[in-house]
């Protein structure tokens, strides 16, 4: 009971920030979210690369601070300061020289972790950082200020909300229907059905009060939007499972101890990185 506690205090003074910081600070492309999203992609880095060392892929902590920086860094610079994209290869690539000739010439009973090393530094730089980018490019995907915020906070409510409503129908719903999936046996049928159900009312809600963000020239906007949400709520709900299996396969409960309720940074981000590119392309292809 004290962690459910702690979770729904941390989401009832966390949602409300964070929806603040998208509404009322909107400045450069939404500077003040791209840093902090900047953040928590250091912070899941690190974790990560903490779970990882559990299998002998070590790598260290600063490479693993700027490994998990590199990709939502660069797009922040980009896309808030303007500055020439092709910055974002050219980051990418350093990163990977990096990965691949820094241990090059190192002593030969070194080289047995060479494998492993290289492995966890480009898994570091795609997940979170890669994917959390795709949060950052939100920023323009629509023409004028207010549309863009809203697109970016409808993002949100889909995927917090599809977590929130998934734990409280598989509270209510789930006793008999778990453990169909052996990454996360706590996870339910009924939570994942509530969760997906609460993402597309999400883009049916945002349709039809949003219409400057949510109309689609390609169909009905409501259905475009119920699609959208399908889709996003769908990989929110895979990014969670994706992270419970990392974390299993360490035996690890938790990626950190950061957020009260709810482990680490990792744990508090894993459904968001997987549903931003997810989100960021079907509002591309029907909006």
């Amino acid at each position: 009971m004290k962690k459910i506690f702690q979770r729904l205090i941390v989401f009832a003074i966390g949602l409300p920030v964070l929806l603040s910081v998208i509404v009322f600070f909107p400045q450069h492309n939404h500077l003040l979210l791209n840093l902090v999203l900047v953040t928590f992609s250091v912070l899941g880095a690190v974790e990560l690369r903490n779970i990882l060392t559990h299998k002998k892929m070590v790598i260290s902590v600063p490479e693993a601070v700027i490994l998990g920086a590199i990709c939502p860094a660069t797009w922040t610079v980009v896309i808030s300061f303007g500055i020439n994209e092709l910055i974002l290869p050219l980051c990418f690539i350093l990163g990977a020289f990096w990965i691949l000739v820094s241990r090059t010439f190192t002593s030969e009973e070194k080289l047995d972790s060479y494998i492993g090393r290289t492995a966890a530094g480009f898994s570091l730089m795609i997940y979170p950082g890669f994917f959390i980018s795709w949060i950052i490019q939100m920023a323009v995907l629509g023409e004028a200020g207010d549309t863009v915020s809203m697109i970016i906070l409808i993002f949100f409510l889909m995927v917090l909300l599809n977590d929130a409503a998934a734990w409280l129908t598989g509270f209510l719903f789930g006793k008999n229907n778990r453990g169909l999936v052996p990454a996360s046996p706590n996870k339910s049928v009924a939570g994942f059905i509530g969760g997906i159900a609460a993402s597309v009312g999400i883009g049916i809600i945002a349709a039809s009060l949003i219409p400057d963000a949510f109309t689609s020239q390609v169909m009905c906007s409501s259905l475009a939007a119920a699609i959208l949400g399908l889709g996003a709520g769908v990989a929110s709900a895979l990014g969670d499972l994706c992270e419970s299996a990392i974390k299993r396969s360490a035996g690890v409960k938790d990626s950190g101890a950061l957020i009260l309720g709810r482990g680490g940074a990792l744990d508090s981000i894993d459904s968001l990185i997987l549903a931003a590119p997810v989100y960021y392309f079907l509002y591309q292809l029907f909006f």
